[in-house]
């Protein structure tokens, strides 16, 4: 049996996508964040009632850059992959999933749209499974390094649930019978 590529030219060919998706991907995170006043600082977001399940706020930061690395060499990895069947939808779908991932900052700390955000959250969760069942068709192991993201996404969408159900009215609709709620 040919090879058309030895095990080194295939290596080789990861490493080149990772420098390329990696830097790409964080620096793409970092953008979102960073144009939408994401965060602490942010006098919106200060002013909400947060969650007895929120994290130290450099959780985040921390934990965001960790999940975009395993990301982008995920997606490194399916588009090393040339030639292997499925390879097309899954890179279709991991762009339209990243997609809503970077929609998710400045729709929730820009527009101030949280239930809108949430139910983005809800989408990208969604898209997000289906990256990993196609990545898993391609290269299962791109498929794990997307777990932890989805698992966080979930965690996310609790959150992001959890502050619109302690703050009615936070996006500029008023809950029927709304209480207000003091945090002793």
């Amino acid at each position: 049996m040919r090879y058309l590529a030895s095990p080194a030219q295939l290596r080789a060919g990861l490493l080149r996508w990772c420098l390329f998706t990696v830097p790409a991907i964080v620096a793409l995170g970092f953008l979102s964040g960073r144009v939408a006043g994401s965060g602490p600082g942010n006098p919106w977001f200060d002013a909400l009632i947060k969650p007895d399940i929120y994290p130290p706020p450099a959780t985040f930061g921390i934990v965001w850059t960790v999940l975009y690395v395993m990301i982008g060499v995920a997606f490194a990895m399916i588009l090393a992959a040339r030639g292997a069947a499925g390879r097309g939808p899954a890179i279709a779908v991991f762009v339209v999933q990243l997609a809503l991932n970077l929609a998710w900052t400045p729709l929730f700390f820009g527009a101030h749209q949280s239930v809108a955000a949430f139910w983005l959250l809800v989408a990208l969760i969604v898209m997000v499974a289906i990256t990993i069942a196609l990545f898993a068709r391609v290269r299962p192991l791109a498929a794990w390094l997307l777990a932890p993201y989805l698992a966080w996404c979930c965690f996310a969408a609790v959150l992001n649930w959890q502050i619109v159900d302690l703050n009615p009215g936070v996006d500029g609709r008023e809950a029927p019978g709304a209480a207000v709620r003091i945090k002793l």
